[in-house]
């Protein structure tokens, strides 16, 4: 993969990463051994063909490519750009286990933009209509598969999305340098081109109830509205001026284009020295963003060791070379502020890790020393939460942890005719996580109506 120089990148919000040439892409496919029992198919969450779809590339039939994912993937150019495939297909590639594996979502990634680079798209079959209408709340990566499939096999599908754009995490929560707008609008677009209506400034639970929706006709729900509040670490002075959680940092950047304040209206304030604590893939877009709007130093401070990180490798080697530095086994006490409030310092403990916790990963403990970063910007970026507008406004329904919904692993809650998946049912997880809880709820929301099985209510 080519990537832009990091000395010119880090000024601005293009993107970073170039993408595969032709010919990189017709030699990556030849690496491909055609397994006959893939084992790549097997890490993909939403069932790619992948030798199949490989095979065209590699006899230059790049709109056979992708015409294959396709059969299986709405969203191929943004999963060629965040999937993080080195933990689930390219995990799993053969090769990978003496050499280096085929770099399966670059090549995703080309056939999508060819494409793109003709400004023409090939629409899938889709079945005549069946008279049945089916609501999608929210327009992340999880309703928009949904309304795909289920459009595919003739529903009559709408979405509704509380917020101005629709994309939702891939609109709000991931920067222009990782994965443009317009990319995000064209996959959007293609969504729409198979009969999908989505409408905008629609808050399910307040704007209209769901008990509503039913009254209008709607067979099914499908709940993908994501987990997009933020968690608090808890400790003293989280509460002062210009710190910040992810979820909000970064939806006013991505999605309000505060970084183009005045120009746009929704401002940002901007720091010398920036600290973001936590080791996702939110802290990593935090932290590059940060960098972006100007900072002279940024710092990842994280609890445990590189190693431990659920970042993707990618996005630490990036952060990296822009000159991001790392502070690993230090966890966050309190952050410091002058008489007015402002933030001044973060303290923290030096960490080392010990016997492995509930997670798999090794249990950071306090060492006994500490040391304080002097910076004047503290972004969280620990994990989010749901929001409890929607989950709450449903009478009955069956939640667990901090107000996610129960659903069994096909997206059925405990409710007759609501379906959920995605963060809202598991917590913060990935883009294709997502995608793959969508595709199983569009084939058990498609069973339900047609009869064919009686869903059972979901525990836990």
């Amino acid at each position: 993969m080519r990537f832009r120089d990091p000395e010119k990148r880090k000024n601005d919000f293009k993107e970073v990463s170039l993408g595969l040439t032709e010919r990189q892409a017709v030699k990556e496919a030849d690496r491909c051994l055609q397994c006959k029992k893939p084992h790549c198919v097997a890490g993909c969450p939403v069932e790619v063909d992948i030798p199949k779809f490989i095979s065209f590339v590699k006899e230059k039939d790049y709109l056979g490519g992708l015409k294959k994912v396709r059969e299986f993937n709405m969203l191929p150019a943004i999963c060629g750009r965040v999937c993080p495939q080195e933990h689930q297909c390219q995990g799993n590639c053969i090769l990978g286990k003496k050499k280096r594996p085929v770099s399966i979502g670059a090549i995703e990634r080309f056939v999508a933009d060819y494409e793109a680079s003709f400004g023409q798209t090939e629409l899938p079959e889709i079945r005549p209509s069946n008279g049945h209408k089916v609501a999608v709340v929210g327009s992340g990566p999880a309703g928009l598969t949904v309304a795909a499939d289920l459009a595919k096999l003739g529903y009559e599908v709408t979405v509704f999305e509380a917020l101005h754009e629709a994309g939702g995490v891939l609109a709000y929560g991931i920067p222009e340098f990782r994965l443009p707008k317009k990319i995000i609008q064209r996959e959007i677009d293609f969504v729409k081109s198979l009969g999908v209506k989505i409408i905008l400034n629609w808050v399910v639970g307040r704007t209209q109830t769901i008990s509503e929706l039913f009254e209008d006709g709607f067979k099914a729900i499908f709940i993908g509205v994501g987990a997009g509040s933020p968690k608090y670490l808890g400790i003293p002075g989280e509460n002062r001026n210009n710190v910040y959680f992810a979820s909000e940092f970064l939806t006013r950047v991505n999605l309000m284009k505060a970084y183009k304040f005045p120009a746009y209206d929704t401002p940002i304030k901007k720091a010398r020295r920036v600290a973001v604590v936590g080791g996702g893939n939110v802290a990593m877009d935090s932290a590059r963003t940060a960098l972006r709007l100007g900072a002279e130093k940024v710092y990842i401070v994280y609890r445990r060791t590189e190693h431990e990180m659920p970042c993707r490798h990618e996005e630490v080697e990036n952060a990296t070379e822009e000159g991001i530095e790392f502070f690993f086994l230090s966890n966050p006490k309190e952050i410091t502020g002058d008489d007015r409030g402002w933030v001044k310092g973060l303290r923290c403990d030096k960490m080392v890790l010990c016997e492995p916790d509930a997670s798999g990963r090794r249990r950071p403990e306090c060492s006994g020393e500490e040391f304080t970063l002097e910076v004047d910007q503290v972004i969280m970026a620990i994990g989010q939460t749901s929001n409890p507008i929607l989950v709450r406004s449903i009478d009955g329904l069956n939640l667990w942890g901090e107000g996610y919904i129960v659903a069994d692993r096909d997206g059925n809650t405990n409710i007759k005719g609501i379906f959920a998946g995605g963060d809202i049912t598991t917590g913060a997880a990935t883009v294709i996580s997502a995608m793959g809880a969508g595709k199983r709820a569009a084939r058990s929301i498609d069973n339900f109506i047609m009869g064919r099985t009686a869903p059972q209510p979901a525990e836990r």
